[in-house]
Parts: structure tokens; sequence; C-alpha cells
């Protein structure tokens, strides 16, 4: 029998922070669901501790990569190895509030294949900062709408047969692998957003978005993800340029798309 929901968690060397993701998971007001948990090999004890401290939790799967893959690879086995109609992604350094996935479940229905919500930006406690500023209901069905402003963005869930629809997430990717995930479910159906707060984003040195030293490998790997969506979309051109000649997409699209309408819609919403 399929579980409703299916949370999904990529883990990899992150124990301490982990606790405080199942905590939230533990505190959730809709508790039928299974937990997911993809170990990247880890080179501490943390897979061992995770093993300890989930024993006795009858919904959460626990699997290992025979080798390091990165986490493209292994939020794709994350999807692959789950049972849930509904999925959504839980970084092991992040945390859902309350009513998290109970809200999430209410927004689904049969005209949307996905749902997103506002977050909170957090210190390395993961004490609420402020709310992350670029949240917003998006339109339908717009050939080209590739969220660089990251307004669809944490909590992401989405139904399992419109991945199915898609080519999957990219295993060789190392970072941007949410941006692929979003864009290709965006071709799939529509997007519903909630308006309320249902995750908690920790900012810490250690963080795959947020480590310096991997800045460079992520603006790469996203312009590739959007030289994918281009493919895909059948588009060799925007904004009347060819898109072979454009070096850096990602760049490029924040300038053409941010004009005076795009601002207001970001500060207001």
């Amino acid at each position: 029998m399929m579980k409703k929901f299916s949370v999904l968690v990529a883990h990899y060397n992150n124990y301490d922070y982990f606790k405080d993701c199942y905590q939230s998971l533990l505190n959730q007001t809709y508790q039928d669901f299974e937990i997911i948990i993809v170990d990247d090999c880890s080179t501490d004890d943390s897979y061992e501790k995770i093993q300890e401290l989930i024993q006795k939790d009858h919904r959460i799967k626990l699997f290992k990569n025979e080798q390091n893959k990165g986490v493209g690879f292994t939020k794709s086995r994350c999807i692959e190895l789950s049972t849930g109609d509904i999925c959504g992604f839980l970084d092991p350094d992040d945390a859902l509030t309350e009513k998290a996935i109970e809200l999430s479940l209410k927004h689904h229905t049969k005209d949307n294949v996905v749902t997103y919500s506002k977050f909170y930006l957090c210190d390395s406690s993961l004490n609420p900062i402020k709310l992350f500023p670029h949240s917003r209901a998006i339109n339908n069905g717009n050939q080209k709408f590739f969220n660089v402003f990251l307004e669809a963005n944490h909590f992401f869930t989405f139904k399992k047969e419109a991945y199915i629809k898609t080519m999957g997430i990219n295993p060789q990717l190392t970072s941007a692998v949410d941006q692929d995930l979003y864009l290709k479910l965006y071709e799939t159906g529509n997007f519903t957003f909630i308006k309320e707060p249902l995750y908690l984003y920790r900012l810490h040195d250690k963080g795959v978005s947020q480590e310096k030293s991997k800045k460079e490998k992520l603006n790469q790997n996203w312009q590739n993800v959007l030289l994918d969506t281009l493919e895909r979309r059948k588009m060799d051109k925007l904004y009347g340029k060819r898109t072979e000649e454009i070096p850096n997409i990602p760049a490029f699209l924040k300038d053409k798309q941010n004009n005076l309408i795009t601002k207001i819609l970001r500060k207001f919403s």
C-alpha cells in the first residue's frame, strides 16, 4: 500500500544538524508519512549515529550509496526509493515548521503537480532571521519562466506521477539540483504557492550553496541546467540573442527579466 507522503533526505556528514531535522518531522501535525534517507557515503560516523537514532521509527528507510556519488545522484535515488504519491525534499541541515506536510497535502489538488511556500532564512542554530524575500506565486505555463529569482523554492512538494513523466534529476549535478527538478516539473503542470512559511533554511559555512569554494561550480551547474531547459523547450534564442552566444545565462536572464513589474512583485509578495 502506497504512503500518501514521502519525506526525502539526501544525507552527507550532517548528523548534528540532522537531529533538528528529524525532530521537526516528529513534531508534524500530520504523521502518516515515510522518510527515505540516502547517505552518500559519509566520511564521519554520522551514518551509524543516524541508524541508532531512528532504529525504533518504522516509517524510516535508511540506505547508503555504494560509493560517494554526489547530491544529484543521491536525490534522484531518494525519489526512486520512495513509495509516496507526493514527495518533498528536506535537507538534513534544515527543518520543517509543524504544519508543513499537512498544509502541503491540503493544497495538492487534481489540477496541480507542485506546491511550494514561503520559508525562513535561519542562523546556524536554526533561529529564524527573516523570510526569504523572493518567494511568490508564479504564472504557470510561461515558456520563459526559469526561476532565476528563486520564486519557487522550499518547501517544495511534488506528485511522483508528474516526476516520472520527466527525464528525472540529472545525476551528474553536484549543485543546482533543486533548480533542475523545479524546471522539469514546471513543464508537466501547474504550481501552487502556499503563502505561509513552511521551511527553516539554515545558513552555515558548510552549506552546499553557501561555501565559497563551490560558488564557481554552482554557477556552471546552473548554466548547464538552463541550457538543458532551453533544449527541452526547443528555444535557441533568448530575447533576440542566440543561446550559444550567452556565456552566463543566469545573469543574462536576471538582467532581462528584472523589469519594474517584476521588482514590484518581489517587493510586495
